[in-house]
């Protein structure tokens, strides 16, 4: 007569919650309560994208406006310009950010001395603990238009004339992606090395030892490994793409009014309405059209990268 083996229960989530589960969920309530306070407490307030606000008459008591303040929204002279550059911009940081960030985070890899990759490491990560104001303060010392240092350089090395960089909005893409990069490309670089780091070295042994190189162990083990991070990544910048970094746009141009064309995006745009127009609805609504335009990325992105991937790249 052969054993019966016990049956396994299955797990609840009551019997689940035993005291070191607990000790846990007590841990994770600060965040929790954050999370809750200041990204779930707020959305009462969406109310009012279908609302003309008046302060006085307050959030319930102000006078339905249906969809008027998405259609000024969209009836904006200025709402396919700043639309284009914000996609333009956060398209240019999601490929070129983890083209540079995995490629630092290679050459990290291959360094051997642990001084050096602390050290590049630091240096890397440092602009982005840095603020926009006090990047706009050095950007300005370099492109100040009477002694800045660019000018300095153009007229003095290359005996060419000085730019008004603050009055030029033809240079500002660029000065705008570089800068970006420059201060977000270091985080990322930590992320996919702390991937490189879960890479079993035994891989690259086995390929040593099979006559790969460095070029094509990279190509062949170490970017196939980290092509889930990549594309998680890559995911939650799609998401974002119609949330331009609102002190990259609007601290680094000083403001300047010759340099909307190719500076001004929806946050900025957002940002004027409610300042110069007080318009809290409008506001609202803008705010609501990119979280909603955010989601069907997120959603649409992770449903190519599953149906690609089968499942083991995507983010759920």
């Amino acid at each position: 007569m052969t054993e019966q083996l016990p049956v396994r229960r299955p797990a609840t989530f009551r019997r689940d919650l035993n005291k070191r589960n607990w000790g846990l969920l007590w841990l994770c309530m600060p965040a929790l309560l954050i999370i809750f306070i200041f990204n779930y407490l707020p959305m009462g307030g969406l109310i009012l994208a279908f609302k003309n606000y008046k302060p006085m008459m307050g959030f319930i008591g102000s006078p339905w406006s249906g969809l008027d303040n998405f259609e000024f929204f969209v009836r904006s002279p200025l709402i396919w310009k700043v639309t284009r550059n914000t996609l333009l911009y956060n398209g240019a940081f999601i490929f070129l950010t983890p083209v540079i960030a995995v490629t630092l985070a290679i050459i990290l890899n291959e360094i051997g001395k642990r001084f050096f990759i602390k050290f590049y490491q630091t240096v890397f990560f440092l602009p982005y603990f840095l603020s926009w104001v006090v990047v706009s303060i050095m950007l300005y010392t370099f492109l100040n238009s009477e002694n800045g240092l660019m000018n300095q350089l153009l007229v003095k090395v290359m005996g060419k004339e000085a730019v008004s960089w603050y009055t030029s909005p033809e240079y500002w893409p660029f000065i705008l992606v570089f800068m970006g990069l420059w201060k977000q490309v270091g985080y990322n670089t930590v992320i996919y090395y702390a991937g490189l780091m879960g890479i079993d070295g035994a891989m690259y042994e086995a390929a040593s030892i099979d006559g790969a190189g460095r070029i094509q162990q990279v190509f062949r083990i170490t970017i196939p490994m980290l092509a889930p991070i990549i594309v998680v990544m890559m995911i939650l910048g799609l998401g974002r793409i119609f949330f331009a970094d609102f002190g990259l746009h609007f601290q680094l141009p000083l403001q300047s009014g010759p340099l909307l064309p190719t500076t001004d995006v929806i946050n900025y745009f957002t940002y004027r309405a409610l300042i110069e127009v007080r318009d809290i609805g409008m506001g609202t609504a803008i705010g609501l059209y990119q979280s909603v335009m955010g989601l069907f990325l997120v959603l649409g992105s992770n449903w190519a990268a599953r149906r690609i991937g089968d499942g083991e790249n995507s983010l759920f």
